[in-house]
């Protein structure tokens, strides 16, 4: 072996213990960058794992026991709590009442939001970003405060509402107390105090049209209504269904605008199936935590069923971009 040979071998075993040298440096670092990733994430991991999976699995639990939450003792009855929910008409009237709240939330939120999107997103409007504000404040108020304040403003002896029907001649409206009134006046100011998100849902989906194609359909005369039927809507046709289902999901979880507007009442015309949950758990005058989890089970199998088409839905909208780029 020449003394050539043997300088190259040389050189090329040092450049192999400093690459070796080099990956466990590198090894080491990112070991503690893990360790302190996970020193950080820690107190979230602990109190979502005490917040929401425990809950969640003791829940399953609660649900095949009697149990009044009181007492130590609770009396394993399999699933006798799910055959008295099914039996219970006041369960299925909450089922009725959620959907029902559904079919009013929904298509006012898509549908009037779409519109005044449009028009928010035109750059000609002076205010623009005033009026964005304006439409979503009511999303960042605490809802149970709005539902406190909303009693007032709509009771019927001495809400503004109604004195100002009285001053037009006409008759007094018991807005929350009457049952034929009670559920759309909520599911109008559930619409009024989440507008504004789905609002923002849609100015996010009308800033992916490039404005190349508005300006080049007004060239061609393309009026306003053609140019909302031919380029518009097509183009937010993935997004259509993907703002729908979410708005569907987000309509389930309105426990706190209901209870602090109506607590179900009256006589049940208003009483969502969290509220039925609530008052089995907590407003009974012996709680039957057994009851209410079975209910609950149910609830949350619906929003899983729902949360399934949401996901389905965000397929069928990637594959509807794809197909039309």
């Amino acid at each position: 072996m020449t003394i050539r040979s043997v300088e190259l071998t040389r050189r090329k075993s040092g450049v192999a213990r400093a690459a070796t040298v080099d990956e466990r440096i590198s090894t080491g670092r990112d070991r503690k960058r893990a360790i302190w990733i996970w020193v950080f994430l820690l107190p979230t991991v602990v109190l979502y794992g005490l917040y929401t999976i425990y809950p969640i699995i003791a829940s399953y639990w609660y649900s095949l026991v009697e149990w009044n939450g009181f007492d130590a003792e609770q009396r394993f009855v399999g699933l006798q709590n799910y055959r008295a929910v099914f039996a219970d008409p006041f369960f299925w009237n909450s089922f009725k009442v959620t959907l029902l709240f559904m079919l009013f939330v929904v298509p006012a939120r898509v549908f009037l939001s779409l519109l005044l999107a449009i028009v928010l997103n035109s750059p000609k409007l002076p205010l623009v970003g005033l009026l964005r504000s304006a439409f979503f404040i009511p999303v960042v108020t605490t809802t149970a405060i709005i539902g406190v304040v909303m009693r007032f403003v709509l009771e019927p002896g001495s809400g503004p509402v109604n004195g100002i029907l009285r001053a037009f001649g006409f008759e007094t409206i018991d807005f929350l107390g009457d049952q034929n009134t009670a559920l759309p006046t909520a599911a109008a100011l559930y619409v009024w105090k989440f507008f504004g998100v789905t609002m923002i849902y849609w100015l996010a989906a009308l800033q992916t049209i490039p404005q190349e194609i508005y300006e080049a359909a007004r060239i061609d005369g393309a009026g306003v209504w053609q140019i909302f039927t031919t380029i518009t809507l097509p183009l937010l046709k993935p997004f259509l269904l993907i703002i729908t289902v979410l708005t569907v999901e987000e309509t389930f979880h309105n426990f706190d605008l209901m209870y602090t507007l109506t607590g179900g009442g009256p006589y049940f015309h208003t009483e969502i199936i969290e509220i039925y949950i609530y008052r089995w758990a907590f407003a009974a005058s012996i709680p039957q935590l057994g009851h209410a989890s079975a209910a609950a089970v149910l609830f949350g199998l619906l929003v899983t069923v729902v949360g399934a088409i949401q996901l389905w839905g965000l397929y069928a909208g990637r594959r509807m971009r794809r197909s039309n780029p």
